[in-house]
């Protein structure tokens, strides 16, 4: 039996009824989405229920946490202008937050069509007081863990109990999107690009950050796929398999194959 998910695109002002059959048969299930951003190069999605998210929130709120200086887990260049605490890597709770967003991110079905992800890695549970900030720089190309095409950020904090603290995407010559997303919520963006996290102004900003290896590793051949498969299930939900459809799908699928690194 198909399943379908209804997809609301800000943008181009349309909805995408999308099924999860064909290259994807793995992943189908029913996903509802309350608000979708998407872009050439950006995804915004409501990952974590909220439920789980208040329970990071109050876990995260303990005054006894091993947080260390967030230097040192930058390069030479980004250490200069990172200012901000992160999780001990061992710590249990470091642990339950970075299985549970890696499992969400490798499991979700746009995510997984959106980045054709491989691996989910180097996630880090990172915390901004008042003061703290990271500014411009962009992310090295791989961890000993591995490649970095995507970069993403979790929110974990509530957006009425902090100032300031956005994340800035320099999307070209001087523009910049500004991301600020409710708890549970993520944004993932070409690693390859300038970003920075405003200084944070009062209150305490949590998030979860990571990187994505993906099957494709250029983030304009990334687009191009997901364009395509997104076009094919709306209109295989719209109208049914064809033998025409089949053809697309066949053709996503080696285009996916052809240019996988």
């Amino acid at each position: 039996m198909l399943q379908y998910i209804v997809l609301p695109i800000l943008g181009p002002r349309f909805q995408l009824s999308a099924v999860f059959d064909g290259p994807f048969r793995s992943i189908c299930q029913t996903l509802t989405i309350p608000e979708i951003l998407l872009t050439m190069d950006f995804l915004t999605h409501s990952l974590l229920p909220l439920p789980e998210v208040r329970d990071f929130q109050h876990r995260l709120s303990a005054p006894s946490l091993p947080w260390r200086d967030g230097r040192l887990t930058a390069g030479d260049q980004a250490a200069l202008v990172k200012k901000n605490h992160q999780l001990d890597p061992t710590a249990e709770l470091t642990l339950s937050i970075i299985n549970r967003i890696s499992t969400a991110l490798t499991t979700d079905p746009l995510v997984k069509s959106f980045s054709l992800v491989r691996k989910v890695h180097s996630l880090l549970v990172s915390r901004s007081s008042a003061g703290e900030s990271y500014g411009w720089h962009v992310d090295n190309p791989f961890s000993r863990h591995g490649r970095r095409d995507l970069s993403f950020t979790c929110f974990l904090s509530d957006q009425d109990t902090y100032e300031g603290g956005s994340l800035m995407i320099q999307t070209g010559g001087e523009e910049t999107k500004e991301f600020r997303l409710p708890p549970g919520q993520v944004v993932l963006y070409p690693s390859s690009m300038l970003h920075c996290v405003t200084p944070v102004l009062s209150g305490v900003r949590y998030v979860c950050v990571g990187w994505i290896e993906s099957y494709v590793k250029a983030s304009d051949d990334r687009s191009l796929l997901f364009n395509i498969d997104a076009g094919a299930r709306g209109l295989l939900a719209r109208h049914g398999r064809s033998d025409e459809l089949d053809l697309i799908f066949q053709s996503y699928t080696n285009a996916v194959r052809r240019l996988s690194s």
